[in-house]
């Protein structure tokens, strides 16, 4: 079974553990869901599936060369320590890839996609990225070394994926021992959140401890209710611009920048970083975490139907192209993800425009970002 077809086989329980939550929610009087914002998160994670589809034989290929070619001995498939070893490493390497992610601009700017919705729930697990694929694979090379077989990495970094969609949730709060080893709720609601404490931390996928290893940890505060999104923010419900708004803002100021070094250095710095004279001719706002407004543009219940009629409609068709993409042409596949992408694009349209919008704060409503 090919990996596309388990995140199919997958989604209905998604689907059904976002309503659970979305209902709990709704009980508990603190339902974290709008409509507009899951339709966009779920969408993107449709589109960065389909991205997957093509990016995997190269990732896997570039695995299975290192493999063949480099490794130092080859380890037995058929042994459980193999598969466990393996997942350990994974996520060892993972955490070294997320942290990347958040000190490193052009890793960031793929990045990026998870971390825009300004809500915090299980369809913000689904908002993944479609181009992670370009630089990502690199993290992961030391396992073929080691001699780890493609399909024990294949398998441990869907594992991997799979564990940290729970941790995408406001309902569930402290887990006491379980925090302090493994990444939890708690532990992921800080990650996601831009206050100042909390910036940039607690980057594991299954065990927290590489943080606590490696000096990235911080715990989830009662009197620092967590604020989700960006430092800036996408404003938009356009698919196709979330994955691209940070790489055209990297390209404009590697433009624009004099020095040559600079315009090399503007990629792989931290995230906004910028050449002192790059600052003087186009200063930015500076960030406040008091004065951040939440991107809601309004939406009426005709328009809400529209986009969660579109929305089945899109989900099926990429259900199916995932199910059967193997047993396509390549020019098949390529025009059927083009139509999904223009799917999950008029969704965005639908959903509101890019700059005529309505804002409400983006603070926490009293509860959300504590333990519940």
């Amino acid at each position: 079974m090919q990996g596309s077809q388990i995140i199919v086989l997958a989604t209905p329980v998604f689907l059904a553990l976002i309503l659970l939550e979305w209902w709990v929610g709704v009980r508990r009087g603190r339902n974290t869901y709008r409509v507009n914002d899951a339709v966009n998160s779920i969408g993107l994670g449709m589109l960065s599936q389909v991205a997957e589809v093509f990016a995997t034989a190269m990732k896997l290929g570039i695995y299975t060369l290192a493999f063949e070619h480099l490794a130092i001995w080859q380890l037995p498939v058929q042994s459980l320590w193999v598969w466990g070893l393996g997942l350990l490493l994974y996520d060892f390497f993972y955490y070294w890839h997320h942290r990347f992610g958040h000190t490193s601009a052009v890793f960031w700017a793929a990045h990026v996609v998870h971390h825009q919705s300004e809500d915090y729930n299980l369809s913000t697990a689904l908002r993944q990225t479609s181009s992670g694929w370009l630089l990502g694979w690199i993290f992961y090379l030391p396992m073929a070394v080691l001699g780890f077989p493609p399909l024990v990495f294949a398998v441990v970094a869907l594992i991997d994926l799979l564990y940290q969609y729970w941790v995408h949730t406001q309902q569930i709060g402290r887990l006491g021992w379980f925090d302090r080893w493994f990444c939890a709720p708690s532990n992921h609601r800080v990650h996601h959140a831009v206050n100042d404490v909390y910036l940039d931390r607690n980057y594991g996928g299954i065990l927290i401890v590489w943080d606590r290893m490696f000096g990235s940890f911080q715990p989830e505060l009662d009197e620092q209710p967590c604020v989700y999104g960006t430092r800036k923010p996408l404003r938009s419900w356009n698919p196709l611009w979330a994955n691209l708004e940070v790489y055209a803002a990297l390209a404009k100021d590697s433009w624009h920048a004099r020095n040559w070094l600079d315009k090399v250095r503007i990629w792989f710095k931290p995230p906004g970083w910028r050449p002192e004279e790059l600052e003087a001719r186009f200063p930015r706002e500076p960030f406040d975490c008091a004065r951040v407004q939440r991107f809601d543009p309004p939406m009426s219940l005709l328009r809400q139907g529209l986009v969660l009629a579109l929305f089945v409609v899109v989900l099926t068709l990429t259900a199916v192209f995932l199910w059967t993409v193997h047993g396509l042409p390549l020019l098949q596949q390529i025009v059927f993800a083009l139509v999904l992408a223009l799917g999950l694009w008029l969704l965005g349209r639908l959903c509101g425009g890019r700059t005529s919008a309505s804002v409400v704060s983006r603070h926490a409503p009293a509860g959300l970002g504590k333990q519940a």
